[in-house]
């Protein structure tokens, strides 16, 4: 090979070289502007096939998850590692709650409800007159309270969670989730397209319209007047003036999608930015107070029941197969 023929083939290998690289580069950045939100999930091991229906971190480190068959985790480390606690049932657990680091109540089915003053280590019963699925507990402090379930029933306590008295919904349907501002203020959503609100502690709940039958799963409020409900098919409805009204946001369906997905649990971490996640593991976010969605690529095949926020960077997923995910915003 000539001394020419060499210098050829040499800048021609160079040229490779760098279309190549060129391509990695891009391909990289391709990639990197494909996750706008910047989302990262990481799987934890949680050490059980059980589906997890409920999550809850009080911080970055200390979280809980309850689930089917009983089954109750506890992390101190954020998740890096979950142990199993008895929960001194077997009952399927629909949801927890926890006013601090150490007092918390679980509900289930069978009118399950147990508490905890020791950051979870032990359940302790509390007897109820009802053998309804409790589908939702939620406190505004540690010792006030409701439980929401079966057949419409709503049960309310002032001292922690010791005695619990019903209050009339005037409802038949199963309700499932709660979200209370404070003592007076608060919203129920359940079946049937149910929205039932209160400004008196419960004393008094007023249905509201929302223009549809489908199953409301979550609820949540920014504040007094704006506040979002999710439910079965992509249901979505929003409030901008404390739930006497309710406008159908129902996110449609994208290019091939044959079935809209149930939206399962909402979460805002901030007056603009929130999450929702439901069934095959979907996942969307707002950034602009629930006007839009963007819907993020799918971070698990399987549902998520549960999602937590203790802080807006950080937060966590729960759902079937005992999954349990940690996602971190803002790479």
């Amino acid at each position: 090979m000539s001394a020419q023929q060499a210098a050829w083939h040499s800048k021609s290998w160079v040229a490779a070289q760098s279309v190549l690289i060129f391509c990695i580069v891009m391909l990289f950045y391709a990639q990197a502007w494909s996750e706008p939100s910047g989302l990262l999930v990481q799987t934890q091991k949680s050490n059980t096939e059980s589906t997890l229906m409920s999550i809850q971190f009080s911080g970055l480190q200390t979280g809980w998850a309850a689930g089917s068959g009983g089954t109750m985790l506890a992390t101190r480390d954020g998740g890096k590692t979950w142990r199993k606690v008895a929960s001194g049932t077997s009952a399927l657990l629909l949801s927890l709650f926890f006013a601090d680091q150490q007092t918390g109540w679980v509900a289930g089915v069978g009118g399950v409800l147990r508490r905890t003053t020791d950051g979870g280590e032990t359940w302790r019963r509390i007897l109820l007159d009802t053998q309804q699925p409790l589908y939702h507990v939620s406190f505004v402090s540690p010792t006030v309270g409701w439980v929401v379930g079966g057949a419409g029933i709503i049960l309310h306590t002032v001292d922690g969670g010791e005695h619990w008295s019903e209050q009339a919904s005037g409802t038949t349907a199963a309700l499932y989730a709660a979200h209370f501002l404070n003592e007076r203020r608060g919203t129920v959503v359940g079946a049937l397209g149910t929205v039932l609100s209160t400004d008196d502690g419960g004393l008094t709940w007023t249905p509201q319209e929302t223009q549809g039958a489908v199953t409301l799963f979550d609820v949540a409020f920014t504040d007094s007047l704006n506040g979002w409900t999710v439910g079965n098919a992509g249901a979505l409805f929003q409030t901008s003036d404390g739930g006497r009204h309710w406008i159908d946001r129902t996110i449609p369906c994208g290019k091939g999608c044959t079935k809209l997905t149930d939206l399962l649990k909402i979460r805002f971490t901030s007056q603009r930015s929130g999450w929702i996640v439901g069934g095959h593991g979907v996942v969307y976010q707002t950034s602009d107070a629930g006007f839009t969605w963007n819907e993020e690529k799918p971070i698990a095949p399987v549902s998520l029941f549960g999602l937590s926020f203790p802080d807006p960077t950080h937060g966590w997923a729960a759902g079937e197969q005992g999954t349990i995910l940690h996602l971190q915003l803002g790479r």
